[in-house]
């Protein structure tokens, strides 16, 4: 969820803890929770689109695995043969070395990128078909408040609707569903080994 929201979501709570200390009356809100995350990662949609991004992940990070070894296999070359050949031609196989070390570095720069505008574009149709689900459920069962779970120290579980708001983006009822642990968005392709220099 965007860092603006939640500190959004932060304020309201607090404004809402300073209101309770002040005003009794204000003891009677309905108040709840969700997380939001999971409920973006698991509706049908955001389950999908974690299948779609790991598939792009897993060929991105294969074809990374296979550039490192082999600037691996170069550089083991490179330092078997820094005893035999000039210092000129020992120079030059460094300096190709170095350049393809570099270019690897970039296109996993690249990959990384091209894996956050891809997730972006897939989860913010989501997000917002969450948000307007809580506020549906807001709607229709009275709620004065409802907080992202990830803003909130402590919250009782039965104070918690993600499940519900999961079924309502899903196209069901916002009747109680299953719970469930949340699923993790793939991760960002992993940073190749090694330096610049052999």
């Amino acid at each position: 969820m965007r860092l603006t929201a939640r500190l959004v979501l932060a304020a309201a709570f607090a404004v809402l803890v300073s209101l309770l200390g002040k005003n009794a009356a204000a003891q009677t809100m309905k108040i709840a929770v969700v997380d939001v995350q999971r409920a973006v990662m698991q509706t049908e949609d955001g389950l999908r689109a974690q299948a779609t991004l790991k598939k792009l992940f897993d060929s991105r990070q294969q074809e990374l695995n296979k550039r490192q070894q082999e600037l691996g296999k170069q550089k083991e070359e490179i330092d078997k043969q820094a005893k035999v050949l000039s210092q000129a031609a020992l120079q030059k196989k460094v300096d190709d070395w170095q350049k393809q070390m570099v270019e690897l570095q970039q296109t996993f720069v690249e990959y990384n990128k091209e894996l956050e505008k891809k997730q972006k574009e897939m989860t913010d149709p989501i997000f917002e078909r969450v948000v307007g689900s809580i506020k549906r459920i807001a709607g229709s069962d009275g709620y004065d408040l409802i907080v992202d779970r990830a803003t909130v120290a402590f919250s009782r579980s039965d104070l918690d609707l993600t499940d519900r708001v999961i079924q309502l983006a899903n196209g069901g009822s916002s009747s109680p569903a299953p719970g469930g642990a949340g699923s993790a968005a793939p991760k960002a392709p992993t940073a190749p080994a090694g330096s610049a220099k052999p």
